[in-house]
Formats: structure tokens, sequence, C-alpha cells
């Protein structure tokens, strides 16, 4: 699909749509800050893409501090949407079948889950994190469950492991260089807002079959799908116009956010610093918004009941060759995909 065929769409959309006040739906932010990460989101809300308002509606950011506390603004209807992951995702409904939640929407469809250590650590594979201190960014981040699924596939369990709290960037780097935690196990933002302030890394490759596991879907509640079909249909249709457009262009994805939210744009720093900044914390991740080459669904955001054998989400792709990648610079962009990426 090109950006041509996206923007001659928009002249197909209901006049009524666009007239009427749209309907504001809350998104649930564990990020914590509205910046341009949220951009394969937030690009779709200005007015000259209308990815949103062609449909009626619009989305409006509240801060959050991990995942969970996004699923549980959810559950109390405090928001619309929100992501999830499958590790916290899929036990809190094993727990309580009621809970009300499904995930519609596949935003993260690669495995943005890194492992990241000091170049010199003794630790030279995942099986080595057994019994070490890892660095999370809360206790309520998905690091803690990635750490146990990652150690369950190695036959081992994290019953000796600790985790602390590191937060992100410098303070999270500070931790590592200082010996208060062995790993830190992280998002590829998270990581590549350590390598930004200068703190050399290395990078452990993730066990074959959870490599393969996608990192996040986008979560309504039940109640609301069945109510109010037409504008979660919407609001995802213009979330996958949306991340398409970040991905194709994104120098223009970060205008667009400094514009729409203007306190999200740094001001210690210059425009053209910023912006490399933000290029660079956004190299990865722009290329885990979407579906590998290999990948036989290239529906973006979907998630196919075959994809969910035994409740647990997996790839349709062959296994992916070890991977290693060395400390700033980053020489080339990391893709969770199989050589025909």
């Amino acid at each position: 699909m090109t950006l041509g065929a996206l923007g001659a769409g928009l002249g197909l959309a209901p006049m009524l749509a666009l007239a009427q006040a749209p309907k504001i739906l809350k998104v649930a932010n564990s990020a914590g800050v509205n910046d341009a990460q949220q951009a394969f989101i937030t690009a779709g809300r200005h007015p000259r893409l209308g990815y949103y308002a062609s449909e009626g509606v619009d989305v409006e950011y509240v801060n959050m501090s991990s995942i969970s506390q996004a699923m549980q603004a959810l559950v109390t209807e405090q928001v619309a949407f929100g992501p999830v992951s499958p590790g916290i995702f899929l036990p809190a409904v094993a727990k309580d079948p009621g809970l009300g939640l499904v995930a519609a929407h596949k935003w993260l469809p690669r495995n943005a889950n890194v492992i990241i250590v000091k170049p010199g650590s003794p630790i030279k594979t995942a099986a080595d994190l057994k019994g070490k201190r890892i660095g999370v960014r809360s206790q309520g981040d998905p690091g803690i469950v990635v750490t146990r699924t990652i150690l369950l596939e190695l036959g081992l369990d994290d019953s000796t492991n600790q985790y602390i709290a590191v937060g992100d960037g410098g303070p999270a780097g500070q931790a590592l260089t200082q010996d208060r935690v062995d790993a830190i196990i992280t998002y590829d933002t998270g990581a590549a807002r350590i390598e930004m302030v200068g703190v050399p890394v290395r990078y452990i490759d993730l066990p074959p079959k959870y490599a393969e596991v996608g990192t996040g879907w986008i979560c309504v509640r039940k109640k609301t799908l069945k109510e109010d079909r037409k504008s979660l249909v919407g609001l995802f249709r213009g979330v996958a116009k949306s991340t398409l457009f970040a991905h194709t262009n994104l120098d223009q994805a970060i205008n667009i956010h400094w514009a729409l939210y203007p306190e999200s744009k740094p001001k210690s720093k210059t425009e053209d610093e910023a912006r490399k900044e933000l290029q660079f914390i956004l190299k990865d991740r722009k290329e885990n918004w979407m579906r590998c080459a290999g990948d036989a669904d290239k529906r973006i955001g979907a998630s196919a009941h075959r994809a969910w054998p035994n409740g647990r989400p997996t790839s349709t792709l062959p296994p992916r060759p070890a991977r290693t990648r060395s400390s700033v610079p980053r020489s080339a962009t990391r893709t969770p995909c199989s050589p025909t990426n």
C-alpha cells in the first residue's frame, strides 16, 4: 500500500464522520511519557492525514507507569485501549477468566525484548541469567516475566534471581556500570536510551523459541467490542495507517508528534540533536512495528487464532540464526526476522 493510496482513501471517508465531533478513545500509555516513540499511533491524528477523523474517532493519551497499571485502567474503564504483553496478559486471564479483556491488535509483531550486559560481563548466553540480579524498569515491568519465560524455555527457573527497579536511560545505565545489576532486560527502545547516554553494552541472544514470539498487543474490553465495535474497528484501521506512515516517513511522523504535543519536544537540545536521538532510539523499533517479510499473514495488527496454540502466541517464521551486536555505535539495524527480511 502506497502513501498516495492512503491519501486517496481519505477522500472516500463519509462526510458525516468528518463533520461530527469524534468519539474520544483514551489510550493507556505504559511508557509513562508521551514522546515521539508513540508516533506510530499519533501520526494519524494530524488534520492533513485524518486517519482517525475519517473514522469518527480520536485518541487521547493517559500516562501509566507499567503495563500492569494499564491493564487495571482497562478493567476499571479509565481508558478504552492499551498495550499488553503475553507474559502479563495470559496469566491474568488464566487467573480470572472473567477479566473481560481481549487482545485485538498486534502492534509489535516482532520480538522487541532485549538482554543487555556490560561488554566484559561473564554472562554469555541467556542461560547465564539464572541466579543473577536483573534490572527492570519497575516492579510491574514485563522484564520480570520475560526473564522467567526465557529461563523456562531453557529448563531453568528464576527462584534465585533478584529483580531490581532501575528506571530508564541514565539511571538504568548507571545501575549497570556500577554493578548494581548483572543484566538489564528491557525493550529495544529502553536499551537504545541507555546507549544514548554513552553506556557501552553487549547484547545477549534470546532463546530461539522465545525470539519468535511477538512482543505487544493492544487490548480492549470485550464489552466495548460488543457494544461499540464500529468505533474500535475505526480506531485500529487508523492505527494501522499511522503505523505504516510512521515506518515509511519516520522524520515526518516525529514532526507531527511534536506539532501535536509541543510539550514532548526536548527543551535542552537543538531540534537536530533531538531528532538524531529519536532516530537512534526508534531505529530498531520502527522495524518491529512491521511484520517480517517471511510472515504469511501480511495484515497490520492481525493475530490469527492459529498463532495462539495452547494459549501461547507464536510466529509463523522459521528459527532465526544466532545474532550478536557490539556496543555503541550500532552498525546495523537489528531485525528479529529470518534472513529473507
